[in-house]
């Protein structure tokens, strides 16, 4: 153990110390001691190996210097993946106590694994018959499924509700048969997490950590890319975006379907399992969620199969930074106040029929507050400081507008070095040039981080989280929202509704669709 007093400070103005451990079981050890005499380290919530990676800007690709004295130089770096990838999917009986087939459909062939024999094959002549490999035992069936993996050699595997059914399956089999479950490069054991502690096992979500691969859950990515589908099932997802869906419709027969298919026809089995395959699979190319997902991880420095963790994203971004402008972060609050911050701007509507309404929407509002009016964590501790430092009730230093941005709330925001208005700007320009390049998976990705970021500081499960900051960007919302209808409504036209960034105007005459265009042209120019 060894300390050394830092040139940072704490957001209460005081100064720190760093404590530095041999091995991460000494620091636990360490944080446990603080922890019963009542002082909680800052920061300390943070892997050591996240840490080393955020302090050096490494969000994803990297270069690798090896040197003499194991003193290993690392830092980001330019490449572009080109990942193989592999789509499965399973058939069980109705009661999913029986495992019936493993379909698995790649740029490195396709193969359908299932249980039976040769002779099930006279029943049908299907051209799936060429993929068709029968095993007579559940063991032999998920082995054969192993060992294609360890072959082929995936680096991500997709499916459609894949983790909390197929593998969670496929795990339960592996365990009551005694095989391990090899999943992971090199023949390594997967491991399971969960979403606490539900006690009903249907009521459980499962994540799963497959050393060396990923997998990416159709639904989940589709959710996190900010999809909306009225169902999620794979017929439904299938139908909206390829127009085509499963080889058997209707979920009420398919039970029954499949469960005959098995003891009937096993070609039109495996033909079914197979296009489950396909289907994700064309659903993933169809919607470029790879892609999504790759840029995603490069930009927050998140795992390619991690879902949600906006807060964790926030952070991989904003602390490295943060502590090169002499701050150490919170911790998580303890009995937050002002929890529930006013929500985004709905403005009373004026029913009827209308024709020739404009809609006006501002691109990305929220984003655009931050980055115009410097709200940020680092800003508003800035000016916190000036508070702290001063007996007035309202310092003077925090009216000079040159120097401070005043929010909402109380909130005054210090407007130069900022943090966040920066990353903001920064992203914006990078959503620009992808949107002139045509990488569509980079701009949904920088769209939805920026879009975040608001989410983020507004919950109390943000070590940054100040009822002040999400204010500060609603109500200046709602100020906008309203400007803006005094504005439209002084060229002479009727605001109907609005909500949150958009605004509805009725023309009130009857032009040209032409010149209708042209007057929410001039209009939003205006503005």
């Amino acid at each position: 153990l060894r300390t050394r007093k830092l040139d940072l400070k704490s957001f209460d103005q005081n100064t720190i110390t760093a404590f530095y451990f041999q091995n991460y079981k000494s620091m636990r050890e360490a944080q446990k001691s603080l922890k019963r005499i009542n002082i909680i380290p800052l920061e300390a919530d943070i892997k050591p190996t996240d840490r080393f990676l955020m302090e050096r800007f490494i969000t994803g690709p990297i270069a690798f210097k090896p040197t003499t004295d194991n003193n290993h130089k690392i830092k980001p770096a330019p490449f572009e993946p080109s990942f193989s990838i592999a789509s499965f999917d399973i058939e069980t009986s109705f009661t999913g106590e029986q495992l019936f087939s493993i379909a698995i459909y790649s740029d490195k062939g396709q193969v359908v694994l299932m249980i039976g024999d040769n002779a099930d094959l006279k029943k049908n002549t299907d051209t799936v018959t060429d993929k068709l490999v029968f095993f007579h035992t559940e063991r032999a069936l998920i082995n054969s499924f192993l060992n294609w993996i360890e072959q082929n050699d995936p680096d991500i595997l997709i499916g459609w509700n894949c983790i909390n059914f197929d593998l969670r399956f496929l795990a339960r089999k592996c365990e009551a048969l005694d095989i391990p479950f090899t999943l992971g490069r090199n023949s390594e054991l997967v491991e399971w997490r969960t979403n606490g502690s539900k006690e009903k096992e249907e009521d459980k979500h499962y994540f799963i950590l497959v050393p060396g691969r990923a997998v990416l859950d159709g639904i989940d990515t589709l959710r996190t890319a900010t999809y909306q589908f009225e169902s999620f099932s794979l017929e439904y997802v299938g139908r909206k975006l390829l127009d085509r869906g499963k080889l058997i419709h209707n979920p009420d027969d398919r039970g029954d379907e499949i469960i005959r298919l098995f003891n009937e026809d096993k070609p039109a089995l495996a033909a079914y399992n197979l296009e489950d395959c396909k289907l994700v699979w064309d659903i993933f190319e169809k919607t470029d969620l790879v892609n999504f997902a790759i840029e995603r991880a490069r930009l927050t420095g998140l795992p390619l199969d991690r879902v949600g963790g906006s807060v964790a994203a926030f952070e991989n971004l904003y602390l490295p930074r943060l502590h090169r402008q002499g701050y150490i972060a919170p911790n998580l609050p303890i009995d937050p106040q002002g929890v529930g911050s006013p929500g985004g701007y709905v403005m009373d509507s004026s029913p009827g029929l209308y024709d020739h309404v404009i809609v006006l929407d501002f691109k990305s509002l929220y984003p655009s507050i931050i980055r115009s009016f410097k709200v940020d964590p680092y800003g508003l501790t800035e000016a916190d400081a000036q508070w702290k430092a001063n007996d007035e009730h309202t310092p003077k230093a925090l009216e000079d507008t040159a120097v401070y941005s005043p929010g909402y709330r109380g909130a005054y925001f210090k407007k130069d070095n900022t943090i966040l208005p920066t990353l903001i700007e920064k992203l914006w320009l990078a959503r620009d040039e992808a949107k002139i390049n045509n990488n569509k998976a980079l701009e949904q990705s920088i769209k939805i981080i920026m879009s975040s970021f608001y989410g983020v500081m507004g919950t109390p499960g943000c070590r940054f989280f100040d009822f002040r900051l999400p204010s500060s960007i609603t109500l200046r919302g709602h100020s906008i929202m309203n400007q803006t209808r005094t504005l439209i409504e002084e060229k002479g036209f009727e605001v109907i509704y609005g909500d949150t960034d958009s605004l509805f105007v009725w023309i009130n005459s009857s032009p040209s669709n032409d010149e209708a265009n042209n007057i929410g042209k001039d209009l939003a120019q205006h503005v």
